[in-house]
């Protein structure tokens, strides 16, 4: 076997263990998740994801596992812009706690499924034709300073979003979870519950994130191994993520300028390499992390500083 095929077999068995572990061992689906045991299980997918960061560094070289650890954190930065969104669709919705982790779980598959499609889609098209990594780079740059600039403190309607309003055109809807079932039977008709609704809107709100994550991880590398498993390992982990995240979403204000600053920087590094400048893998990495993290540090320093003065 090449140390590709051995990449790929040791990453599905990971996964597939990893997956039995964590759903078999650390949660059962009726019972509510705590922020201790969802911190454990964000350590359990970081720790993965970073153990396989070593194994690719001797098993396939120091550049494609920096190349690998680079889309990670890139993408695992998003992935908690994307939690936040969750967040408001399970307020919205009220999602009864207990039954958030398996609404989460089904939503998170789909969303893997949709990633694989969309990352397949991908690498045939910036196969075929190199020149759309230039458009990726220019939508990137856009969406990054849109994201900067955009103002965090207009409230977003869910009556508003499209998913729910073709959802309410297609479908026959009830105003109730169903007691965590999809559908329902009122009068011999069958109805869609706001479960299946939120489900739904969980898959279809990844896919419009994945629009910026995949484009920007060409930019990392246009390994499929390297962008699959980086993408696969980062919304793995968005489960627990949440758990950890959803009473402390006001808390980190800052992250989303974290995020756009990374995204413009993608951005210009994909146009640059029209002028044959590129940019070395260890100097993104470098921008990545020092860009999500102290978009967090600040954050918290702010908060702190806010609440100072509340106190005084």
């Amino acid at each position: 076997m090449t140390p590709e095929q051995i990449t790929y077999l040791v990453f599905g068995v990971v996964v597939i263990l990893a997956l039995i572990f964590d759903l078999g061992l650390l949660s059962k689906k009726s019972t509510q998740i705590s922020i201790k045991k969802a911190l454990y299980q964000t350590l359990f997918w970081v720790s993965l994801a970073l153990g396989f960061f070593v194994f690719m560094w001797f098993e396939d070289g120091s550049t494609k596992a920096l190349e690998y650890l680079s889309a990670y954190l890139m993408e695992w930065s998003l992935s908690i812009d994307n939690i936040f969104v969750f967040i408001l669709i399970f307020g919205f919705f009220g999602v009864k706690e207990s039954y958030i982790p398996r609404v989460l779980l089904i939503g998170i598959l789909m969303a893997i499924v949709f990633r694989i499609i969309f990352i397949a889609v991908g690498i045939e098209l910036v196969t075929r034709f190199g020149w759309l990594l230039y458009i990726f780079g220019a939508i990137l740059v856009y969406t990054g300073i849109s994201m900067f600039r955009a103002s965090h403190d207009e409230e977003v309607d869910m009556n508003e979003n499209k998913v729910y309003k073709f959802l309410k055109k297609v479908v026959p809807l009830v105003a109730h979870d169903g007691e965590g079932r999809f559908r329902v039977k009122i009068d011999g008709k069958t109805f869609y519950t706001t479960t299946f609704v939120v489900v739904v809107m969980l898959a279809t709100t990844d896919i419009v994130f994945a629009l910026d994550s995949i484009p920007a991880v060409f930019a990392i590398s246009t390994d499929k191994m390297v962008i699959y498993t980086s993408n696969i390992f980062a919304v793995l982990g968005l489960r627990s993520l949440f758990f950890l995240l959803k009473g402390a979403a006001n808390k980190f204000q800052y992250l989303q300028h974290g995020i756009a600053i990374v995204l413009v920087y993608i951005g210009l590094k994909m146009l640059v390499t029209y002028f044959h400048i590129h940019i070395p893998i260890y100097i993104s990495l470098g921008v990545i992390v020092l860009c999500i993290t102290g978009s967090i540090l600040y954050s918290l320093m702010v908060n702190k500083r806010l609440e100072k003065q509340n106190k005084q």
